[in-house]
C-alpha cells in the first residue's frame, strides 16, 4: 500500500510573530553545485575524457545511451563529491549538475535520465580485460596504470632535479566473502593490502593486492614501470625511493643500484644492529635521566646480513632514549654522507615520508578507496582507480584553482565539505543555465577565484 503522505508544510515554530515553515517544492535545486569546479578541473587537464579511452566498449552505438566518458566521469564525479556507491546514482542521474558535467542536458530516449542509473554503473564496474557477450565494455589496465604518470608528468611545468617516490602498503579491511579475501595477522581482519606510490600529493599508482603476501611483493615490478615512464620524459632527473622497514628487501635494494635510482628504507631492528649503537645509546640514556628529556644520538656504520643482503650498505641508526625506556631506530641507504649527514637524514628526509599517511587517510576516509565490496578483484581494483582518479581531480583543483588562498593545503575531504557541498537553484533559460548559489556563503571568493583560474587553464 502506498504510503498516504500529508502535503501539509513542516512547521518549525515563530520567529517575530511569524511562522517558520519548510517544504520541498523549491523546483530544481542542487546541493553540490561546487562539482562544477570538478567538471572545469576535469576540462583543465582532460582526465575523463583519457580514462574513458582506456576501455574498449563493443556496444552497438546507435543503441548506446550512455557513452563510456558519462559512465566514468560519473563515477570519479560522484566519488569526488562524496558519493560512494553506485546505489546513489538513482537519484544523482537526476542532479543537473550531474548532466552539466556530462554534457548532457536530455537523454536521447525519452524514459532515460541524462546519465546513467547504478545498473548500467555497474555493468562497467564488472568489465573485464576483454570485451564479453555480456560484458560488451572491457578495461585496458596498463593505460589506466600509465594514466597515473601522464597526469604527474604534465602537473609540472618544467622537470625537476630530483624527486622523492613514497611506497606504502595499508589495509583495506573487507567483510564479505570477496576474492582474495585472506586473514593478516597484524591487522587482524580479512582484507587487502593495495600498494600506493605518491610523489608528494600526486598519486603515480594504486594496486590492489591479496594481504597474504609480503609488504613488498610486487613493488619492484611497480617502480620499474614508473621510473621507466618518468625517464622517458625526464631522462636525467634523479629519483630517490622512500619507504618503511617492509620494503628494504635485496630484490628492491639491488634493482635500484642497478638502475641509478637512490634509496631511503626503514629497517627493522634486531640484536646484531643494536649492538653497533651500545655505547650512542648508553649515552642517550645518562642524558636523558639528567636533563629529565628525550635524549638521542645518530650513528652510521656500513652493515650486511648474514644471508639475504648481496652487499654492505649505509645504515643511519638513531639511539634514542624516551620515556624511560630505549627507541632505537635504524635506516639503510644508497646516499652517501656527503649528501646527507645522519641526523638530517634521518629527521628531515626519511620522517618527511610520514606525509604519506596523510595522503592514505585522504584517499580512504574522503574518497572511499577501501569501499572493495565487489565480488571479484578486478571489479575492485576498478573501484580503487575510479578513487583514486577523484583522489587526482580534486588535487588538480587545489593545484590551478586554490593556489594561494586558504586552501593551498587543505584536504580532499575540506575542499569536499567548503567549495563542493553547495546548494544552489539551478534555473534552464533558452539563453543559459544559471546556477544561483547562497548570497552569505563564506567562501564566495575562493570558489570564484577557482573558477576563473580553471576557465584560464582550459583556455590554454
Amino acid at each position: 500500500m502506498q504510503t498516504d503522505c500529508s502535503t501539509k508544510p513542516s512547521e518549525f515554530g515563530r520567529v517575530e510573530g511569524r511562522p517558520v515553515v519548510a517544504e520541498f517544492d523549491g523546483g530544481l535545486i542542487t546541493s553540490d553545485a561546487g562539482g562544477l569546479l570538478l567538471g572545469a578541473a576535469d576540462q583543465g587537464i582532460g582526465l575523463v575524457e583519457r580514462l574513458a579511452r582506456c576501455f574498449q566498449d563493443t556496444r552497438r552505438q546507435r543503441f548506446v545511451e550512455h557513452s563510456v566518458a558519462t559512465l566514468v566521469g560519473q563515477r570519479v564525479f560522484g566519488i569526488a563529491m562524496g558519493y560512494e556507491d553506485l546505489n546513489d546514482h538513482d537519484e544523482l542521474r537526476h542532479d543537473p549538475v550531474m548532466a552539466v558535467m556530462a554534457g548532457k542536458l536530455e537523454a536521447i530516449r525519452e524514459d532515460c535520465a541524462p546519465v546513467a542509473g547504478k545498473s548500467t554503473l555497474n555493468r562497467l564496474e564488472l568489465s573485464r580485460d576483454t570485451p564479453t557477450k555480456y560484458r560488451k565494455i572491457a578495461q585496458r589496465p596498463s593505460q589506466i596504470e600509465r594514466l597515473f604518470v601522464d597526469l604527474f608528468l604534465e602537473a609540472h611545468v618544467r622537470a625537476p632535479k630530483q624527486i622523492i617516490l613514497d611506497l606504502d602498503a595499508t589495509d583495506d579491511p573487507i567483510h564479505g566473502d570477496q576474492e582474495g579475501r585472506f586473514f593478516h595477522g597484524y591487522y587482524d581482519c580479512y582484507c587487502y593490502m593495495p600498494l600506493y606510490v605518491f610523489c608528494g600529493r600526486h598519486l603515480l599508482a594504486a594496486k590492489l593486492r591479496r594481504s597474504n603476501i609480503d609488504a613488498s611483493a610486487g613493488a619492484r615490478q611497480e617502480i620499474a614501470r614508473i621510473v621507466a615512464h618518468i625517464r622517458e620524459r625526464w631522462p636525467r632527473v634523479r629519483i630517490l625511493l622512500r619507504a618503511d622497514s617492509g620494503f628494504a628487501r635485496e630484490e628492491l635494494m639491488s634493482w635500484c643500484e642497478k638502475n641509478q635510482v637512490d634509496f631511503l628504507f626503514g629497517m627493522a631492528r634486531n640484536d646484531r644492529l643494536e649492538e653497533e649503537i651500545y655505547v650512542e645509546l648508553a649515552n642517550a640514556e645518562e642524558e636523558a635521566r639528567r636533563s629529565g628529556k628525550p635524549a638521542r644520538r645518530y650513528k652510521e656504520f656500513f652493515y650486511e646480513t648474514l644471508d639475504s643482503w648481496s652487499r654492505k650498505r649505509r645504515v643511519v641508526a638513531k639511539a634514542e632514549w624516551t620515556g624511560g625506556k630505549a627507541n632505537p631506530r635504524f635506516v639503510v641507504t644508497s646516499l652517501r654522507r656527503a649528501e646527507a649527514e645522519p641526523r638530517a637524514l634521518y629527521e628531515e628526509i626519511y620522517c618527511a615520508r610520514g606525509e604519506m599517511e596523510n595522503r592514505l587517510k585522504e584517499c580512504q576516509g574522503d574518497l572511499f578507496a577501501d569501499r572493495t565490496s565487489a565480488a571479484t578483484m578486478s571489479a575492485n581494483q576498478l573501484r580503487l582507480w575510479f578513487a583514486s582518479f577523484a583522489y587526482v581531480l580534486l588535487c588538480a583543483l587545489r593545484r590551478i584553482g586554490l593556489a594561494h588562498t586558504q586552501f593551498t593545503e587543505a584536504t580532499c575531504g575540506t575542499i569536499q565539505l567548503k567549495l563542493v557541498k553547495l546548494g544552489a537553484l539551478v534555473k534552464v533559460s533558452a539563453r543559459r543555465i544559471k546556477f544561483a548559489l547562497a548570497s552569505a556563503c563564506p567562501w564566495a571568493n575562493e570558489w570564484r577565484l577557482a573558477a576563473s583560474r580553471l576557465a584560464l587553464a582550459r583556455s590554454i
